[in-house]
């Protein structure tokens, strides 16, 4: 059978699966069985049409207004009058008038002149202030590669052309069934966008690609690219929260449509309606929620995977960002990545080496950690503790009079995420560099805990102050001793080039069983030395000198062909967090002295038990 149509047909198969498990978790499916077919037709049908279309993309919701920038009317003040700083800090920016007086103007909206004047001045940042996930306006036409990033030093970076999307008003879909039916409706428009690319290819021919890169499945259209991102967008939930785990990837190693329908993935997810935001509220905090505000602003800072953010001031006058988590997603984790793993496997896009029942397993107990926001404020008040001595962070307060199961309330931090930092000058990128590796290797073999998210909006940095603002410790998760001792031991044997210490530790801490191939253990031992790279050497490390990830891509299809077994369950969370640290300086172009940070850590570290010899050689 010829490769699109046996792509086609599993991709088929994957979808009618779905459809089947929304037919069995449709709410009305014993009054049918009753007879009752007036309810059948009237409300699941028309659920099941809307619900579907909704996710495919053929109906697009309402569009989001962001508010004018001469009136915020998202702004709910919880009061008689309006707080007079509020009418002085919008007299400020209205020249004086008192047009409206009831207004507080918080957010700069730009406009594409606006956007490239402000570039040329190098003073791109994050437009809101807090968590990175409003749009930097960047005008993807123009690129950027020689300016000094108002910083006055030389930056490399090129702005990448990406597609930027204007978030949509949409209920969540809140129960298994009608998430169900989302998904059969992502397939049927997937398979749908297969057809067309595969007709297409055959008229025209086949689309041209680089002469490194082989040419790219009808099913991995740009098109089908940017239909699965918008669905994801839609969707919410642990849905888009894989979306996103997939979009801190190296650039070089992710086809350039699936790059640009992960960039509209992280931009964030649509909005809820203030009508099932204010449901969510009154559920989880009481109709009285408002008597704890001054105000109270409907627009939303960020809009994320398993929930939105939204800026508030409390009765003293602080300000707050409350989390407030999207209705269902906790309840659908299950049965979201369940769908997805279909879609995935008969769309037979996973490799088998990656294990993806064993991935599915642990994302499953990752997303059901981070729905808890009771645990968020546990590990957010634990990470404020540990750091408090630890210069250049900061992680803000909690509000527990405030906060509960499903909404979390904390102190509003400023700052511009880590990717935008790549627009300043090479001794901050230096600077900000150095203290990502520095807090990672602390949280893993100093405190044993560690924030296991790297997304880009989760470190703000404060230039003004050099703080790095922390936040969002949903991801959290502690490590147990034995696995961090030898963990460190391997990573001193691969900063050492210790072959034998690499496949010794590698086997202690389940990498490996003892039965690969010769082929397996060299691909893993030379994949084991390029990450260690970094720590090889004393000095400063210029990540711009060597492309870790694209190197230890080419070692990725012999490991995957030949491995034998998964990963052991802390290695996904802490890989995740490792290679987001190391894309993180490869982004910032930045300089670090990895192996100083190092050995400062291993000739500290107190081992757990007395076979505490160093079994990579010298250090």
């Amino acid at each position: 059978m010829a490769p699109p149509l046996q792509d086609l047909r599993r991709l088929l198969r994957g979808v009618s699966l779905v459809a089947l498990e929304a037919a069995r978790r449709s709410p009305a499916l014993e009054s049918a069985r009753a007879g009752d077919f007036e309810t059948l037709i009237s409300r699941t049908l028309k659920s099941a049409v809307v619900s579907a279309t909704d996710i495919a993309g053929l109906t697009r919701g309402r569009p989001h207004l962001v508010s004018a920038p001469r009136t915020k009317e998202s702004i709910v003040y919880f009061s008689d009058q309006v707080p007079e700083e509020a009418v002085a800090r919008s007299e400020h920016q209205q020249g004086g008038s008192r047009e409206a007086p009831a207004v507080e103007i918080e957010e700069k909206v730009l406009t594409s002149e606006d956007s490239k004047d402000a570039k040329a001045r190098g003073e791109l940042k994050d437009l809101d202030g807090n968590c990175g996930h409003k749009d930097q306006i960047l005008d993807a036409s123009r690129g950027r590669s020689d300016g000094d990033g108002g910083g006055g030093g030389k930056s490399d970076v090129t702005v990448v052309p990406l597609k930027r999307r204007r978030p949509r008003e949409r209920r969540v879909p809140s129960t298994p069934f009608s998430r169900a039916l989302g998904f059969a409706g992502l397939g049927a428009g997937l398979a749908w966008g297969t057809i067309q690319e595969s007709a297409k290819r055959i008229v025209f021919g086949m689309p041209k690609t680089d002469e490194k890169q082989p040419s790219l499945s009808p099913f991995l259209s740009e098109q089908n690219a940017e239909r699965l991102a918008l669905a994801l967008c839609r969707m919410r939930g642990a849905a888009l929260k894989l979306g996103q785990m997939l979009s801190i990837q190296d650039e070089t190693l992710v086809p350039a449509p699936i790059l640009a329908a992960l960039e509209i993935v992280r931009q964030g997810a649509d909005v809820m309606p203030r009508s099932q935001l204010n449901e969510v509220l009154d559920a989880e905090l009481g109709p009285d929620w408002s008597s704890k505000l001054r105000s109270f602003d409907y627009e939303p800072l960020a809009a994320a995977s398993i929930g939105q953010v939204h800026r508030a001031v409390m009765k003293d006058g602080l300000e707050v960002a409350m989390k407030i988590q999207y209705p269902g997603v906790a309840d659908s984790i299950e049965s979201d990545i369940e769908n997805v793993r279909r879609l995935l496997d008969y769309t037979n896009l996973i490799p088998k080496g990656l294990f993806l029942d064993k991935a599915m397993k642990v994302a499953k107990e990752e997303l059901s950690r981070e729905c808890d926001y009771v645990l968020e404020a546990t590990n957010q008040k634990r990470f404020r503790e540990l750091l408090s001595g630890s210069e250049g962070f900061y992680v803000p307060m909690v509000f527990d009079e405030i906060s509960s199961r499903r909404v979390l309330t904390t102190e509003l931090v400023t700052g511009i995420p880590i990717d935008k930092v790549a627009l300043l000058s090479q001794e901050t990128r230096n600077y900000v560099g150095k203290k990502l590796l520095e807090l990672t290797l602390k949280e893993l073999f100093v405190f044993r805990f560690m924030q296991t998210d790297p997304n880009w909006g989760n470190f703000l940095y404060d230039e003004t102050a050099k703080m790095i603002n922390l936040i969002d410790f949903g991801a959290a998760r502690e490590y147990p001793q034995h696995f961090v001792d030898d963990y460190l031991r391997m990573v001193m044997a691969c900063a050492n080039s210790d072959r034998d210490a690499v496949i010794e530790m590698s086997r202690r801490l389940g990498f490996l069983t003892g039965e690969e191939s010769e082929v397996m253990l060299e691909a893993h031992v030379q994949a084991g030395f390029i990450v260690g790279l970094p720590f090889s050497k004393p000095g400063g490390y210029d990540f711009r000198s060597t492309n870790i990830a694209q190197s230890i891509s080419s070692l990725g299809a012999t490991m995957l062909k030949h491995r034998l077994t998964p990963p052991p369950d802390e290695a996904y969370s802490l890989h995740r967090k490792l290679s987001g640290a190391f894309l993180a300086c490869i982004k910032l172009g930045a300089v670090v002295p990895c192996r100083e940070l190092l050995l400062q850590v291993y000739q500290r570290y107190q081992f757990s038990n007395d076979d505490a010899e160093i079994l990579s050689g010298s250090v």
